[in-house]
């Protein structure tokens, strides 16, 4: 039960302040990104991942914290030790009490979790005119289809159609319930500049974020599936053992006399 309301309470953090009424409305069925880690035998590309990491710190940080992932987890989407420290040194880390009983600033470490961009919910609140943008560590299990969801939201901001009155401050997104969304489209053409040349279109920023959330929120999927993999065969390998053994015992005991 806990679990559950942990994901309803995220949803509704997701909405950003929309109203009741819209959130009763119809949304679009997102669009499929087709992305690498969706099916069974799936794996998250790293590159994407990376180009992820950059696109939530540099555009996503601003308003979202991601407090279930510490800087060390960073190593397993391919950053090496020294890029991952590097990260983690650019960030001032509130630590103490020291001997003098006072708390002080330090340059992060490869332990300490991402900073959350405000120092508590009213602060958060009351730079986002009253809403509570939430954490994003695990959005992607916390919406069903999340990953299509989560990106067809972020590439699906677009003008209203004839008759759609928009609220005050609300935005107009046909993948979001309702159809109108406080938050802003935050994705913008040339946004950021990936280290590997790669283009910063909106499109592809939008894959690269999610497949980052998609890993942040489940970072075990891969060697689950591996293992799942490795149990279904083992058991395919028991099946046919047991039903060669199976044969030869009845056929033993057709061939003695009565």
């Amino acid at each position: 039960m806990t679990r559950i309301l942990t994901a309803l309470g995220l949803l509704a953090g997701l909405t950003l302040a929309s109203t009741p009424a819209l959130a009763a409305g119809e949304a679009r069925p997102p669009r499929d990104g087709h992305f690498s880690f969706a099916h069974i035998f799936g794996t998250f590309d790293r590159a994407a991942a990376q180009r992820g990491f950059q696109v939530y710190k540099e555009v996503c940080a601003a308003c979202h914290s991601m407090r279930l992932l510490s800087f060390r987890n960073l190593l397993e989407i391919g950053l090496s030790e020294q890029q991952v420290r590097a990260i983690a040194a650019s960030v001032e880390v509130t630590d103490g009490p020291n001997e003098e009983g006072q708390m002080f600033q330090r340059p992060g470490r490869l332990s300490d979790r991402f900073p959350s961009p405000f120092p508590n919910e009213q602060a958060a609140r009351a730079a986002n005119n009253g809403a509570y943008p939430p954490d994003l560590s695990v959005i992607i299990k916390a919406r069903h289809n999340g990953a299509n969801y989560v990106y067809s939201l972020l590439t699906g901001y677009q003008d209203p159609p004839p008759g759609v009155q928009l609220g005050d401050g609300m935005h107009y997104n046909p993948y979001f319930p309702g159809g109108q969304i406080a938050m802003a489209s935050v994705l913008n053409e040339g946004q950021v500049e990936f280290a590997d040349g790669t283009p910063a279109t909106v499109d592809q920023m939008a894959r690269d974020v999610v497949t980052f959330l998609a890993w942040a929120a489940e970072p075990e999927t891969e060697q689950r599936r591996r293992m799942g993999i490795r149990v279904m065969i083992f058991l395919a390998v028991a099946g046919v053992l047991a039903y060669g053994v199976k044969r030869r015992v009845w056929a033993e005991l057709k061939t003695k006399p009565a």
